[in-house]
Protein backbone atom coordinates (compact mmCIF):
# COMPACT_ATOMS: atom_id res chain seq x y z
CA UNK A 1 0.00 0.00 0.00
CA UNK A 2 2.40 2.62 -1.25
CA UNK A 3 2.34 5.47 -3.77
CA UNK A 4 6.09 5.56 -4.29
CA UNK A 5 5.77 3.11 -7.18
CA UNK A 6 5.32 6.08 -9.52
CA UNK A 7 8.30 6.64 -11.80
CA UNK A 8 9.00 10.27 -12.68
CA UNK A 9 10.13 11.83 -15.93
CA UNK A 10 9.34 14.68 -18.31
CA UNK A 11 8.89 15.56 -21.96
CA UNK A 12 8.01 18.88 -23.57
CA UNK A 13 7.75 20.44 -20.08
CA UNK A 14 5.08 17.94 -19.04
CA UNK A 15 5.84 16.25 -15.73
CA UNK A 16 5.23 12.54 -16.29
CA UNK A 17 4.29 10.03 -13.58
CA UNK A 18 3.94 6.35 -14.47
CA UNK A 19 2.96 3.47 -12.20
CA UNK A 20 3.83 0.25 -14.07
CA UNK A 21 1.47 -2.49 -12.89
CA UNK A 22 -0.40 -5.51 -14.21
CA UNK A 23 -3.13 -5.22 -11.54
CA UNK A 24 -5.67 -3.52 -13.80
CA UNK A 25 -7.23 -4.56 -17.10
CA UNK A 26 -7.21 -0.96 -18.29
CA UNK A 27 -4.81 1.94 -18.64
CA UNK A 28 -5.78 4.93 -16.50
CA UNK A 29 -4.58 8.23 -17.97
CA UNK A 30 -4.98 11.56 -16.17
CA UNK A 31 -3.69 14.93 -17.32
CA UNK A 32 -3.82 17.78 -14.80
CA UNK A 33 -3.44 21.33 -16.09
CA UNK A 34 -3.33 23.89 -13.29
CA UNK A 35 -3.21 27.69 -13.29
CA UNK A 36 -3.66 30.24 -10.49
CA UNK A 37 -7.28 31.25 -9.89
CA UNK A 38 -7.63 34.74 -11.38
CA UNK A 39 -10.74 36.78 -12.05
CA UNK A 40 -9.71 37.80 -15.56
CA UNK A 41 -8.92 34.24 -16.74
CA UNK A 42 -11.09 31.85 -14.69
CA UNK A 43 -14.09 31.80 -17.05
CA UNK A 44 -12.06 31.36 -20.23
CA UNK A 45 -9.98 28.57 -18.71
CA UNK A 46 -13.17 26.84 -17.53
CA UNK A 47 -14.76 27.09 -20.97
CA UNK A 48 -11.69 25.72 -22.79
CA UNK A 49 -12.10 21.96 -22.09
CA UNK A 50 -15.79 22.14 -23.00
CA UNK A 51 -14.80 23.39 -26.46
CA UNK A 52 -11.85 20.99 -26.77
CA UNK A 53 -14.17 17.99 -26.26
CA UNK A 54 -16.29 18.99 -29.27
CA UNK A 55 -13.77 18.08 -31.99
CA UNK A 56 -10.18 17.88 -33.16
CA UNK A 57 -8.26 18.48 -36.38
CA UNK A 58 -8.75 14.85 -37.49
CA UNK A 59 -12.27 14.52 -36.04
CA UNK A 60 -13.74 18.01 -36.36
CA UNK A 61 -17.36 16.93 -36.00
CA UNK A 62 -18.51 15.93 -32.53
CA UNK A 63 -20.03 12.71 -33.90
CA UNK A 64 -16.65 11.78 -35.41
CA UNK A 65 -14.97 12.58 -32.10
CA UNK A 66 -17.26 10.18 -30.24
CA UNK A 67 -17.00 7.51 -32.91
CA UNK A 68 -13.22 7.50 -32.50
CA UNK A 69 -13.66 6.57 -28.84
CA UNK A 70 -15.79 3.62 -29.96
CA UNK A 71 -12.98 2.59 -32.32
CA UNK A 72 -10.77 2.49 -29.22
CA UNK A 73 -13.00 -0.31 -27.89
CA UNK A 74 -15.23 2.10 -26.03
CA UNK A 75 -12.48 4.06 -24.30
CA UNK A 76 -13.73 6.46 -21.67
CA UNK A 77 -12.92 10.14 -22.01
CA UNK A 78 -13.96 12.98 -19.74
CA UNK A 79 -12.80 16.02 -17.83
CA UNK A 80 -13.40 17.99 -14.65
CA UNK A 81 -12.79 21.62 -13.73
CA UNK A 82 -12.27 22.31 -10.03
CA UNK A 83 -10.11 24.21 -7.58
CA UNK A 84 -7.49 23.05 -5.11
CA UNK A 85 -6.34 25.82 -2.84
CA UNK A 86 -5.90 28.94 -4.99
CA UNK A 87 -5.42 26.95 -8.20
CA UNK A 88 -7.90 26.17 -10.97
CA UNK A 89 -7.37 22.62 -12.21
CA UNK A 90 -8.55 21.12 -15.51
CA UNK A 91 -8.27 17.34 -15.40
CA UNK A 92 -8.64 15.16 -18.50
CA UNK A 93 -9.15 11.41 -18.05
CA UNK A 94 -8.96 8.46 -20.42
CA UNK A 95 -9.70 4.84 -19.53
CA UNK A 96 -8.48 2.38 -22.17
CA UNK A 97 -8.54 -1.40 -22.17
CA UNK A 98 -5.18 -3.15 -22.04
CA UNK A 99 -4.15 -4.43 -25.50
CA UNK A 100 -3.58 -7.94 -24.17
CA UNK A 101 -7.32 -8.34 -23.52
CA UNK A 102 -8.23 -7.43 -27.10
CA UNK A 103 -6.02 -9.71 -29.15
CA UNK A 104 -4.27 -8.99 -32.43
CA UNK A 105 -1.72 -6.25 -32.82
CA UNK A 106 -3.73 -3.40 -31.32
CA UNK A 107 -1.72 -0.63 -29.71
CA UNK A 108 -4.52 0.97 -27.78
CA UNK A 109 -2.35 2.95 -25.37
CA UNK A 110 -0.50 4.58 -28.24
CA UNK A 111 -3.75 5.30 -30.07
CA UNK A 112 -5.22 6.73 -26.87
CA UNK A 113 -2.25 9.05 -26.51
CA UNK A 114 -2.65 10.10 -30.12
CA UNK A 115 -6.28 10.94 -29.35
CA UNK A 116 -5.55 12.80 -26.09
CA UNK A 117 -2.63 14.66 -27.64
CA UNK A 118 -4.84 15.84 -30.48
CA UNK A 119 -7.62 16.91 -28.12
CA UNK A 120 -5.13 18.98 -26.16
CA UNK A 121 -2.96 20.43 -28.91
CA UNK A 122 -4.85 20.21 -32.23
CA UNK A 123 -8.45 21.29 -31.67
CA UNK A 124 -10.99 21.75 -34.47
CA UNK A 125 -10.67 25.28 -35.86
CA UNK A 126 -12.05 27.61 -38.51
CA UNK A 127 -10.22 30.69 -39.78
CA UNK A 128 -7.46 30.19 -37.23
CA UNK A 129 -9.65 30.02 -34.14
CA UNK A 130 -12.13 27.78 -32.37
CA UNK A 131 -15.33 27.02 -34.26
CA UNK A 132 -17.88 29.71 -33.48
CA UNK A 133 -20.72 27.21 -33.17
CA UNK A 134 -18.79 25.19 -30.59
CA UNK A 135 -17.91 28.27 -28.53
CA UNK A 136 -21.51 29.48 -28.59
CA UNK A 137 -22.93 26.09 -27.62
CA UNK A 138 -20.44 25.49 -24.81
CA UNK A 139 -20.89 28.97 -23.39
CA UNK A 140 -24.51 27.96 -22.93
CA UNK A 141 -23.45 24.64 -21.34
CA UNK A 142 -21.31 26.41 -18.76
CA UNK A 143 -24.00 29.05 -18.16
CA UNK A 144 -26.54 26.34 -17.37
CA UNK A 145 -24.10 24.62 -15.00
CA UNK A 146 -23.56 27.88 -13.12
CA UNK A 147 -27.30 28.57 -13.04
CA UNK A 148 -27.94 25.10 -11.65
CA UNK A 149 -25.92 26.12 -8.57
CA UNK A 150 -28.36 28.95 -7.88
CA UNK A 151 -31.28 26.53 -8.21
CA UNK A 152 -29.66 24.05 -5.80
CA UNK A 153 -29.82 26.04 -2.58
CA UNK A 154 -27.52 23.67 -0.68
CA UNK A 155 -24.75 24.17 -3.25
CA UNK A 156 -25.57 27.87 -3.56
CA UNK A 157 -25.21 28.43 0.19
CA UNK A 158 -21.91 26.53 0.22
CA UNK A 159 -20.54 28.68 -2.61
CA UNK A 160 -21.83 31.95 -1.15
CA UNK A 161 -20.33 31.24 2.25
CA UNK A 162 -16.93 30.72 0.60
CA UNK A 163 -17.37 33.93 -1.40
CA UNK A 164 -18.05 35.88 1.78
CA UNK A 165 -15.30 34.18 3.75
CA UNK A 166 -12.66 34.67 1.04
CA UNK A 167 -13.92 37.89 -0.54
CA UNK A 168 -10.39 39.25 -0.90
CA UNK A 169 -8.77 35.98 -1.99
CA UNK A 170 -8.73 34.04 -5.29
CA UNK A 171 -10.42 31.11 -3.50
CA UNK A 172 -13.71 33.04 -3.66
CA UNK A 173 -13.92 32.31 -7.40
CA UNK A 174 -15.94 29.37 -8.67
CA UNK A 175 -13.80 27.08 -10.87
CA UNK A 176 -16.38 27.33 -13.69
CA UNK A 177 -16.04 31.10 -13.72
CA UNK A 178 -18.68 33.80 -13.70
CA UNK A 179 -21.89 33.97 -15.73
CA UNK A 180 -21.46 37.67 -16.45
CA UNK A 181 -18.23 36.99 -18.36
CA UNK A 182 -19.54 34.24 -20.64
CA UNK A 183 -21.38 36.49 -23.09
CA UNK A 184 -18.19 38.50 -23.75
CA UNK A 185 -16.08 35.48 -24.75
CA UNK A 186 -15.59 35.26 -28.52
CA UNK A 187 -13.81 32.51 -30.53
CA UNK A 188 -10.65 34.50 -31.22
CA UNK A 189 -10.24 35.66 -27.63
CA UNK A 190 -10.88 32.15 -26.30
CA UNK A 191 -8.33 30.71 -28.74
CA UNK A 192 -5.72 33.21 -27.57
CA UNK A 193 -6.51 32.32 -23.97
CA UNK A 194 -6.26 28.58 -24.77
CA UNK A 195 -2.84 29.04 -26.38
CA UNK A 196 -1.54 30.91 -23.32
CA UNK A 197 -3.04 28.26 -21.02
CA UNK A 198 -1.39 25.47 -23.04
CA UNK A 199 1.98 27.17 -22.64
CA UNK A 200 1.73 28.39 -19.05
CA UNK A 201 -0.27 25.78 -17.11
CA UNK A 202 1.42 23.33 -14.77
CA UNK A 203 1.06 20.02 -16.62
CA UNK A 204 1.16 16.66 -14.84
CA UNK A 205 0.50 13.52 -16.87
CA UNK A 206 -0.25 10.27 -15.03
CA UNK A 207 -0.50 6.73 -16.38
CA UNK A 208 -1.29 3.62 -14.34
CA UNK A 209 -1.11 0.29 -16.14
CA UNK A 210 1.09 -2.23 -17.92
CA UNK A 211 3.53 0.23 -19.47
CA UNK A 212 6.84 1.94 -18.76
CA UNK A 213 8.02 5.49 -18.16
CA UNK A 214 10.13 5.35 -21.34
CA UNK A 215 7.14 4.27 -23.43
CA UNK A 216 4.96 7.09 -22.08
CA UNK A 217 7.69 9.69 -22.61
CA UNK A 218 8.05 8.56 -26.23
CA UNK A 219 4.29 8.80 -26.80
CA UNK A 220 4.21 12.34 -25.42
CA UNK A 221 7.08 13.23 -27.75
CA UNK A 222 5.20 11.85 -30.77
CA UNK A 223 1.63 12.87 -30.09
CA UNK A 224 1.65 16.13 -28.12
CA UNK A 225 2.00 18.78 -30.81
CA UNK A 226 3.29 21.61 -28.61
CA UNK A 227 6.64 23.03 -27.62
CA UNK A 228 6.36 24.40 -24.10
CA UNK A 229 9.15 26.70 -22.98
CA UNK A 230 8.81 26.31 -19.22
CA UNK A 231 7.23 24.00 -16.68
CA UNK A 232 5.35 25.99 -14.06
CA UNK A 233 5.57 24.70 -10.51
CA UNK A 234 2.82 24.85 -7.93
CA UNK A 235 3.56 27.14 -5.00
CA UNK A 236 2.04 26.13 -1.69
CA UNK A 237 0.73 29.25 0.01
CA UNK A 238 0.61 29.98 3.69
CA UNK A 239 -2.88 29.55 5.13
CA UNK A 240 -4.64 32.82 5.92
CA UNK A 241 -5.85 32.66 9.52
CA UNK A 242 -7.51 36.10 9.43
CA UNK A 243 -8.48 38.01 12.58
CA UNK A 244 -10.54 36.95 15.57
CA UNK A 245 -13.77 38.68 14.58
CA UNK A 246 -16.51 36.41 13.22
CA UNK A 247 -18.24 37.78 10.13
CA UNK A 248 -21.98 37.07 10.00
CA UNK A 249 -23.84 37.31 6.69
CA UNK A 250 -27.62 36.85 6.27
CA UNK A 251 -28.97 36.53 2.73
CA UNK A 252 -32.65 36.45 1.86
CA UNK A 253 -34.19 34.51 -1.02
CA UNK A 254 -37.39 32.68 -1.74
CA UNK A 255 -36.60 29.55 0.29
CA UNK A 256 -38.64 27.45 2.67
CA UNK A 257 -35.66 25.90 4.48
CA UNK A 258 -32.75 27.80 5.97
CA UNK A 259 -29.16 27.00 5.00
CA UNK A 260 -26.67 27.61 7.78
CA UNK A 261 -23.03 27.42 6.73
CA UNK A 262 -19.97 28.20 8.78
CA UNK A 263 -16.40 28.68 7.67
CA UNK A 264 -13.36 27.93 9.82
CA UNK A 265 -9.76 28.85 9.12
CA UNK A 266 -6.75 26.86 10.23
CA UNK A 267 -3.00 27.12 9.89
CA UNK A 268 -2.82 23.36 9.23
CA UNK A 269 -2.46 22.47 5.55
CA UNK A 270 -1.65 19.30 3.62
CA UNK A 271 2.09 19.79 3.87
CA UNK A 272 2.11 20.21 7.67
CA UNK A 273 2.99 17.41 10.14
CA UNK A 274 -0.40 17.94 11.85
CA UNK A 275 -2.35 17.17 8.66
CA UNK A 276 -3.39 13.74 9.96
CA UNK A 277 -4.67 15.39 13.17
CA UNK A 278 -6.71 17.84 11.10
CA UNK A 279 -8.19 14.95 9.11
CA UNK A 280 -9.24 13.24 12.32
CA UNK A 281 -10.58 16.54 13.69
CA UNK A 282 -12.82 17.01 10.66
CA UNK A 283 -13.94 13.39 10.77
CA UNK A 284 -15.00 13.60 14.42
CA UNK A 285 -16.61 17.02 13.95
CA UNK A 286 -18.72 16.36 10.87
CA UNK A 287 -17.11 14.12 8.28
CA UNK A 288 -19.13 10.94 8.89
CA UNK A 289 -22.58 9.74 10.07
CA UNK A 290 -21.23 9.12 13.60
CA UNK A 291 -19.76 12.64 13.88
CA UNK A 292 -20.68 15.25 16.48
CA UNK A 293 -22.61 17.48 14.08
CA UNK A 294 -24.71 14.62 12.72
CA UNK A 295 -25.42 13.06 16.12
CA UNK A 296 -25.96 16.20 18.21
CA UNK A 297 -27.37 18.73 15.77
CA UNK A 298 -29.41 16.43 13.55
CA UNK A 299 -30.26 13.36 15.64
CA UNK A 300 -30.49 14.47 19.28
CA UNK A 301 -31.79 18.02 18.85
CA UNK A 302 -33.60 17.49 15.52
CA UNK A 303 -32.37 20.91 14.49
CA UNK A 304 -31.05 20.07 11.03
CA UNK A 305 -32.08 18.07 7.99
CA UNK A 306 -28.39 17.57 7.31
CA UNK A 307 -25.22 18.61 9.16
CA UNK A 308 -21.67 17.87 8.08
CA UNK A 309 -18.21 19.38 7.65
CA UNK A 310 -15.47 19.35 5.02
CA UNK A 311 -11.80 20.21 5.15
CA UNK A 312 -9.69 21.57 2.28
CA UNK A 313 -6.12 20.81 3.31
CA UNK A 314 -4.69 22.72 0.36
CA UNK A 315 -6.33 25.96 1.51
CA UNK A 316 -6.51 25.55 5.28
CA UNK A 317 -10.28 25.93 5.47
CA UNK A 318 -13.03 23.80 6.99
CA UNK A 319 -16.71 24.37 6.22
CA UNK A 320 -19.84 23.30 8.06
CA UNK A 321 -23.07 22.80 6.12
CA UNK A 322 -26.53 22.40 7.63
CA UNK A 323 -30.14 22.75 6.58
CA UNK A 324 -32.45 24.05 9.31
CA UNK A 325 -35.90 25.43 10.00
CA UNK A 326 -35.55 29.20 9.77
CA UNK A 327 -36.78 29.95 13.35
CA UNK A 328 -34.11 27.57 14.71
CA UNK A 329 -31.20 29.75 13.56
CA UNK A 330 -30.01 30.98 16.97
CA UNK A 331 -30.37 27.56 18.59
CA UNK A 332 -28.53 25.84 15.73
CA UNK A 333 -25.66 28.35 15.83
CA UNK A 334 -25.35 27.84 19.59
CA UNK A 335 -25.21 24.05 19.46
CA UNK A 336 -22.78 23.98 16.51
CA UNK A 337 -20.49 26.34 18.43
CA UNK A 338 -20.79 23.95 21.37
CA UNK A 339 -19.42 21.14 19.20
CA UNK A 340 -16.46 23.31 18.23
CA UNK A 341 -15.76 24.09 21.87
CA UNK A 342 -16.04 20.43 22.84
CA UNK A 343 -13.35 19.61 20.30
CA UNK A 344 -11.10 22.30 21.74
CA UNK A 345 -11.67 21.14 25.33
CA UNK A 346 -10.87 17.54 24.41
CA UNK A 347 -14.41 16.23 25.00
CA UNK A 348 -13.87 13.38 22.54
CA UNK A 349 -14.94 9.82 23.28
CA UNK A 350 -12.94 6.67 22.65
CA UNK A 351 -15.75 5.55 20.33
CA UNK A 352 -15.52 8.74 18.27
CA UNK A 353 -11.77 8.22 17.94
CA UNK A 354 -12.00 4.55 16.95
CA UNK A 355 -14.91 4.99 14.54
CA UNK A 356 -13.27 7.93 12.78
CA UNK A 357 -9.92 6.14 12.49
CA UNK A 358 -11.76 3.15 11.02
CA UNK A 359 -13.52 5.33 8.42
CA UNK A 360 -10.27 7.01 7.36
CA UNK A 361 -8.50 3.64 7.30
CA UNK A 362 -11.16 2.14 5.03
CA UNK A 363 -11.02 5.12 2.64
CA UNK A 364 -7.24 4.95 2.39
CA UNK A 365 -7.25 1.21 1.80
CA UNK A 366 -10.05 1.39 -0.78
CA UNK A 367 -8.01 4.03 -2.60
CA UNK A 368 -5.50 1.36 -3.56
CA UNK A 369 -8.19 -0.50 -5.53
CA UNK A 370 -8.74 2.45 -7.88
CA UNK A 371 -6.09 3.65 -10.31
CA UNK A 372 -7.65 7.10 -10.45
CA UNK A 373 -7.75 7.41 -6.65
CA UNK A 374 -4.07 6.48 -6.52
CA UNK A 375 -3.36 9.13 -9.14
CA UNK A 376 -5.41 11.76 -7.28
CA UNK A 377 -3.58 11.03 -4.04
CA UNK A 378 -0.17 11.30 -5.69
CA UNK A 379 -1.16 14.57 -7.34
CA UNK A 380 -1.43 16.05 -3.85
CA UNK A 381 2.37 15.90 -3.64
CA UNK A 382 2.65 18.02 -6.78
CA UNK A 383 0.25 20.63 -5.40
CA UNK A 384 1.70 20.78 -1.91
CA UNK A 385 5.34 19.83 -2.35
CA UNK A 386 4.80 17.27 0.42
CA UNK A 387 5.71 13.65 -0.28
CA UNK A 388 3.60 11.47 2.02
CA UNK A 389 2.69 7.91 1.09
CA UNK A 390 -0.70 6.42 1.86
CA UNK A 391 0.99 4.05 4.29
CA UNK A 392 2.68 6.93 6.10
CA UNK A 393 -0.59 8.83 6.42
CA UNK A 394 -2.39 5.73 7.65
CA UNK A 395 0.28 5.12 10.30
CA UNK A 396 0.08 8.74 11.42
CA UNK A 397 -3.71 8.54 11.78
CA UNK A 398 -3.52 5.27 13.73
CA UNK A 399 -0.99 6.71 16.19
CA UNK A 400 -2.99 9.84 17.08
CA UNK A 401 -4.37 10.44 20.56
CA UNK A 402 -7.21 12.65 21.80
CA UNK A 403 -4.62 15.20 22.84
CA UNK A 404 -3.35 15.40 19.24
CA UNK A 405 -6.89 16.05 17.97
CA UNK A 406 -7.51 18.60 20.72
CA UNK A 407 -4.33 20.45 19.78
CA UNK A 408 -5.44 20.49 16.15
CA UNK A 409 -8.88 21.77 17.22
CA UNK A 410 -7.22 24.75 18.90
CA UNK A 411 -5.85 25.73 15.49
CA UNK A 412 -9.32 25.90 13.87
CA UNK A 413 -11.04 29.27 14.30
CA UNK A 414 -14.59 30.21 13.37
CA UNK A 415 -14.33 32.93 10.72
CA UNK A 416 -17.70 33.27 8.96
CA UNK A 417 -21.36 32.47 9.63
CA UNK A 418 -23.56 32.52 6.53
CA UNK A 419 -27.33 32.09 6.74
CA UNK A 420 -29.63 31.80 3.73
CA UNK A 421 -33.22 32.44 4.82
CA UNK A 422 -36.64 33.46 3.51
CA UNK A 423 -37.72 36.97 2.57
CA UNK A 424 -40.25 37.40 5.39
CA UNK A 425 -39.62 40.25 7.75
CA UNK A 426 -39.59 39.29 11.43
Amino acid sequence: MNTTGFERGSRKQFRIHVLPTKRFKTFAISLYAGVPLQEDTVTKVALTPFVLRRGTESYPETTQFREQLEHLYGAGFGFDVYKRGDYQIVQFRMDTINDSFVGGDEQLLDRSFAFLGEVLTRPAQENGHFRSSYVQAERETVRKKLESIVNDKMRYAAERSIEEMCKHEPYRLHPLGERKDLSTIEPQGLTNSYQSWLQDASMDLYVVGDTTLEEVENMVERHFNVERVTSADYHAQEASVGDNEVNTVVERMSVSQGKLNMGLRTSITYRDPEYASALLYNGILGGYPHSKLFVNVREKESLAYYASSRYDGHKGIATIQSGIEIPNYEKAVTIIKQQLEEMKSGAITDLEMSQTKAMIRNLLKEMQDSAYEMIAYDFNRQLSGKDRTVEELLNQVESLSKVDVQQAAEKFRLDTIYFLRDEKEE
